[in-house]
């Protein structure tokens, strides 16, 4: 059978594929509706991401516009839910559209997924604050999830995404598994992340623990946070970020990388033939290489995933031009012994059927010192997908477990 007859939508086109299986999984905790997903990707061509924008963002008007009538009715709780999707279903239309940063439909979708996510955070009890953390000369965008109103010490999760991730993704990522344990969660996006770089074209920056450090500033002003027990996430890209800062900020108590990943660049510096690859990171490093850029791009095109990675990478690097973004892309890992100053406990997750990163997280693991853990999640159990999309529920039941035994904590 071929390798894309498994794929019951998108069979030609993987990175179609994929965000459908995240859309469906975001139903784990009640961020999308399946019938919804499996009715507006019904409607969508394969790789026409105009056609992917206005299905998505048709079935987010939609389910916006009952919010918006269940509110006025008073209906709480439905309104609570309807904005939730919409808010999902929003930050979906415009996944595609990042070839051309001018677009102004990645915007407008932007601040409508905002709208409606705010909107439903108003409806929780207690409700969910958004929060805007002081950075360098400007703040960046957050979400602060409490048990309950209360004082009391508990346990802090701050989570990050990676790569296209948003903090409000991170709702049904982690945050409400969080909220049904015991812990409070801190969600923020950082340079290059949803936020930042949607409002004010932030781009990603390697050097993670300025951005994590303010945070946990942040984080210890926050009410009920327990100053001793303050864990650290990163999802996707984010498991190379977070572990970054853990390396440096040592009020870090326990870190997950989801999944493990110990270099970003590496799987891009795979299509390169070893004894290339030094003369390649030479030519990456010019000022002007026009010819380099045409063969990249050229290579971009030759499949799905590389060509929306290549071109959301031109959005959130925050590079002129196609080979920089490369150069830029490589300076993202935890070599020169960066992974070996993680002190506290690390659970690295891997997933058996990793589309980005395959051995990524054991390599990570191999150069940790800490103490530390490998969790691998499996295709049989239905998790084997890259940061076990479609599984939310299993993964982050184990990734509490293990956060409860390594703070001890219980809910």
């Amino acid at each position: 059978m071929p390798e894309h007859a498994k794929y019951p939508f998108f069979p030609d086109n993987i990175q179609f594929w994929y965000e459908t299986k995240r859309a469906f999984g975001a139903s784990s905790y009640g961020a999308s509706e399946f019938g919804e997903v499996m009715a507006t990707v019904s409607r969508i061509t394969s790789g026409d991401v105009d056609s992917w924008y206005n299905e998505w963002d048709a079935i987010a008007a939609r389910v916006f516009a009952e919010a918006e009538a269940q509110r006025v009715a008073g209906h709480r709780v439905s309104a609570r839910d309807s904005y939730l999707r919409a808010a999902t279903y929003f930050r979906y239309s415009e996944f595609f559209l990042h070839g051309n940063a001018d677009d102004p439909r990645i915007y407008s979708a932007y601040k409508k997924s905002i709208e409606a996510y705010k909107t439903c955070c108003a409806l929780y009890d207690p409700p969910i604050v958004p929060v805007e953390i002081r950075y360098e000369n400007t703040t960046l965008p957050g979400y602060f999830h409490r048990v309950d109103e209360s004082d009391t010490k508990r346990p802090l999760f701050i989570m990050h995404s990676g790569f296209d991730g948003s903090a409000e993704e991170l709702h049904g990522e982690g945050a409400r598994a969080g909220i049904e344990r015991g812990y409070n969660v801190l969600t923020f996006d950082g340079p290059g992340q949803y936020g930042p770089i949607h409002r004010e074209r932030l781009p990603f920056r390697v050097d993670w623990e300025k951005v994590v450090t303010p945070v946990v500033d942040f984080a210890l002003s926050l009410p009920g946070v327990d100053p001793g027990k303050i864990a650290l996430m990163g999802v996707s890209m984010g498991g190379e970020l977070a572990p970054r800062a853990a390396a440096f900020e040592k009020r870090i108590a326990a870190l997950v990388a989801n999944d493990g990943l110990y270099d970003f660049g590496a799987p891009q510096m795979a299509a390169v033939p070893p004894i290339q690859r030094a003369a390649f990171i030479a030519a990456l490093n010019q000022k002007e290489a026009p010819e380099l850029d045409r063969l990249i791009e050229e290579g971009m095109s030759k499949s799905p995933t590389s060509k929306w990675a290549g071109e959301h990478s031109r959005f959130v690097m925050g590079e002129a031009t196609t080979h920089a973004t490369f150069a830029k892309i490589l300076k993202f890992n935890l070599r020169d012994g960066i992974a070996e100053k993680i002190v506290c406990p690390t659970l690295v997750l891997e997933a058996e059927d990793d589309m980005f990163f395959k051995g990524q997280p054991q390599e990570l693991y191999d150069h940790l010192t800490c103490p530390k853990t490998l969790m691998r999640f499996t295709v049989e159990e239905g998790a084997g997908a890259h940061c076990q999309v479609g599984a939310h529920r299993l993964a982050f039941g184990r990734i509490y477990d293990w956060l409860d035994s390594t703070l001890g904590h219980s809910a």
